[in-house]
């Protein structure tokens, strides 16, 4: 696995580019947009916290287990939200895709499987990873759905995993995709875009 790099990705309308301290005001901007941060089972950030917020993934960065992006639709110029690989483990050959969140205004939308689209091709295709791991809130309902929705797999429940914003415990639902999955879900993905392109808002 060649470890991950700070890289643009660009497709459908959407475009990946490395997060930067440069991104401060368009990132609150953004979380404004439904005020995100009131979400209480989500890390999106309250426009006074995007400061720390960018440092924390930027020192992730750093350290090498993390590569932040801002996600940026490409008609508009607006940054509408954030995601990134985190635990990196080249050992294993294994990234997770994470720390996602839109603009309510983009949510249910063609957004989130265009940048699924990028970052698993960019992990599978470019990286050489054997899997990608995507996590969420035992409590996060939409984005399970969404996950799924993707095509990637349950693994399972890790009980008292991680803690919340607000200092409360969390229970952790974990999926992944395989390599030997990728060709089925990117077809699937595909699909998924192409009637977008053609029809109403995904559900």
């Amino acid at each position: 696995m060649i470890h991950p790099a700070p890289i643009t990705l660009e497709g459908g309308g959407i475009r990946l580019e490395p997060l930067t301290s440069e991104h401060r005001d368009d990132l609150a901007a953004a979380a404004s947009d439904g005020h995100l941060w009131n979400l209480w089972f989500t890390s999106v950030p309250r426009p006074e916290e995007v400061a720390d917020y960018l440092a924390d993934a930027l020192a992730g960065q750093a350290a090498g287990h993390m590569l932040p992006w801002v996600v940026r639709d490409t008609a508009s110029g607006r940054v509408v939200g954030s995601t990134r690989y985190h635990d990196i483990v080249p050992a294993i050959d294994r990234v997770e895709i994470g720390y996602t969140w839109y603009a309510q205004s983009r949510q249910r939308s063609s957004v989130n499987t265009m940048c699924k689209r990028l970052l698993l091709a960019h992990a599978f295709n470019t990286l050489g990873c054997k899997v990608v791991g995507l996590r969420t809130d035992n409590f996060n309902f939409a984005s399970q759905r969404a996950i799924a929705a993707l095509g990637a797999k349950k693994d399972g429940v890790i009980r008292h995993h991680g803690v919340r914003r607000d200092g409360t415990p969390r229970d952790t639902v974990m999926f992944s995709i395989l390599a030997a999955e990728w060709p089925d879900v990117r077809r699937h993905l595909e699909l998924r875009l192409a009637r977008h392109a053609n029809g109403p808002k995904e559900t």
